[in-house]
């Protein structure tokens, strides 16, 4: 058979939403894609977006994958990435 297992621990972060309101803009993606063991960041939501937190939204701001020799710091490599955003959300005003 041609399967083959992966040696290295892999991981993905699914960002979440950390608020309800309007995305403005996503800063730091160069700094958490220079973590040790991050192979990508990715935001899938777009400035403007309107985006909610769960239970209420269905979605995620966008993903970040790691693979690092354990799954110790495929954990690490992952929060260390994600604390490196800068996730701008300004709140909707409602109209009455």
């Amino acid at each position: 058979s041609g399967w083959r297992r992966e040696r290295r621990a892999a991981g993905v972060l699914m960002m979440p939403i950390p608020a309800a309101g309007r995305l403005a803009r996503v800063e730091g993606l160069a700094a958490a894609r220079s973590v040790d063991g991050v192979e990508e960041v990715v935001v899938t939501a777009r400035p403007g977006q309107l985006i909610q937190p769960p239970p209420e939204g269905g979605s995620y701001l966008g993903f970040i994958f790691a693979r690092a020799a354990r799954p110790a710091a495929v954990t690490a490599a992952l929060r260390a990435a994600h604390g490196r955003l800068r996730i701008e959300i300004r709140p909707v005003i409602p109209v009455v």
